[in-house]
């Protein structure tokens, strides 16, 4: 097993645009990206707005300095490897984080939105699991996959970084149970659109 812990702690020391800017250069030289979110949105399909209070909500959690416009910066930068004909982006979304809201309501509806027209994007796929779904293995916690030589799993202390070959065929292995019972295409996006009708907009 290979495997590197990196310290929230350490990494974040100077705000997440550190952090973001690895982030960005994963994605350049990854042809294939594969993950399963939980309770939020991948950080690929973010709306400026959501990923702003995603960063501010957790600098203020780990009292940490506040660099969000340099770290959305950077997020929205690496989407542009979302219209990379060379790339292909699977990922899979617990119906939970379509309702867990850590953001005002429009930035929410807003979000949802862009998921909403993601779906059938040439290159992106991406499925809803929904709440009543059987599942032949549970979805514990988030993980990414780059090709298939990286997988990155966070915590709430520390991010691990797995390269082991057994690690890896065991977190593609889940991915592709998980992957059995997601929603695609009209489906996902009734899921979503269910979710964008629940906010209360005035």
């Amino acid at each position: 097993m290979k495997q590197k812990n990196r310290s929230w702690r350490r990494q974040l020391a100077g705000g997440h645009r550190g952090r973001q800017e690895i982030a960005v250069r994963q994605t350049e030289s990854t042809r294939l990206t594969r993950g399963l979110e939980v309770s939020r949105v991948p950080g690929l399909f973010q709306t400026p707005e959501y990923a702003r209070v995603i960063f501010q909500s957790n600098a203020e959690f780990r009292g940490i300095p506040s660099t969000a416009e340099s770290a959305v910066e950077a997020r929205m930068r690496r989407q542009e490897a979302l219209y990379d004909s060379a790339k292909t982006f699977r990922f899979l979304i617990c119906e939970a984080a379509l309702y867990h809201r850590s953001c005002p309501e429009d930035v929410m509806a807003e979000q949802l939105d862009r998921l909403y027209n993601l779906v059938g994007q040439p290159r992106v796929e991406l499925g809803i699991l929904p709440f009543g779904a059987q599942l032949r293995r549970t979805a514990p916690h988030a993980f990414w996959i780059y090709d298939r030589r990286l997988v990155v799993v966070e915590t709430i202390s520390e991010e691990l970084w797995l390269t082991g070959d057994d690690d890896i065929r065991l977190y593609e292995r889940a991915w592709d149970w998980l992957a059995d019972s997601a929603e695609q295409g009209p489906s996902a996006r009734r899921l979503i659109g269910r979710a964008r009708a629940s906010l209360d907009l005035a």
